[in-house]
């Protein structure tokens, strides 16, 4: 992976895991809070998205509209399964196993059906990624033996993980496709997208207004935060997949797991950090090789 690909990737991490740590602190969320900082983002993206598309030598297409719709779909049902996760299981578990499954499912889609072939190191980096993925996110501590309820948390964690990780890949793959193969402008494509999935989310958010006002009443911050890096984190990737093939851009996003796994024990409490840190490690010997494919 080239350089500049490999840089706006690992600025992406760091600021996806910001965004998620905030994430995490609002437990009672769920579609309220994926609709307000999806409106957030909206708000933000919509007069850099119009100047673009008035400056962007490219007409703008109709096919631009159509990629953004299906990402956005892709994207709501992540970001509920995320804070449902959030809810009910750690961040240090839900967290790895939605970042680890996302890449693995990448590139495995990337490899049968779009045929790139990342060689033999990126591979292994990949793999690696979801090896170290793997030993964060299973094992079992004393609190956990201990405590049922815990074992549940866990349980329920994992779930929730694996299935934002499908919509990781999903919306991860069309978004190759989208910026590659349709040629759709990164910041523009997402910016239609932020609006067409604040759109998509409303009836949910007017189901629960009251829900709306607290949150934005308690956690104003938080929805700012996170509706602001969102946006920021994914525009980088877009653009690295325009440089580089996806099965090596969507492991290497997985540095954000080692900041989140950090910030888990050091901001958050949570147990069983020798483990979780080892792992650590071993997504980082993925990110090398992913490097130097």
């Amino acid at each position: 992976m080239n350089a500049t690909a490999l840089s706006l990737v690992l600025v992406a991490a760091v600021v996806h895991a910001a965004w998620n740590l905030a994430a995490k602190r609002i437990r009672s969320g769920g579609t309220q809070f994926v609709w307000l900082y999806c409106t957030v983002s909206a708000v933000a993206l919509l007069p850099v998205t119009v100047v673009l598309l008035v400056v962007e030598p490219q007409r703008p297409q109709w096919s631009w509209l159509l990629a953004a719709v299906v990402t956005s779909v892709l994207y709501v049902a992540c970001g509920v399964a995320l804070q449902r996760g959030y809810r009910v299981g750690d961040l240090s578990v839900v967290y790895p196993v939605a970042r680890g499954t996302g890449p693995l499912l990448s590139v495995l889609a990337a490899v049968v059906v779009l045929g790139e072939r990342p060689g033999w190191l990126g591979l292994l980096g990949a793999f690696l990624l979801v090896g170290g993925v793997l030993v964060i996110s299973t094992g079992r501590s004393g609190a956990v033996t201990a405590n049922p309820g815990a074992a549940k948390a866990r349980r329920a964690g994992v779930f929730y993980g694996l299935l934002t990780g499908a919509c990781i890949a999903g919306y991860t793959l069309w978004d190759a496709h989208s910026v590659t193969g349709i040629g759709a402008p990164p910041v523009v494509y997402f910016g239609i997208s932020s609006l067409v999935q604040s759109v998509i989310i409303l009836p949910g958010a007017l189901a629960g207004r009251a829900d709306v006002s607290r949150i934005w009443y308690e956690h104003r911050r938080e929805v700012v935060f996170v509706g602001l890096l969102s946006p920021v984190a994914y525009i980088l990737v877009l653009f690295a997949l325009t440089m580089a093939p996806v099965s090596l851009v969507a492991p290497a996003r997985e540095l954000s797991i080692v900041l989140s796994s950090l910030a888990a024990w050091l901001v958050l409490g949570e147990q069983d950090a020798v483990r979780r840190l080892a792992g650590s490690v071993i997504v980082l010997c993925g990110i090398a090789a992913i490097a130097a494919a």
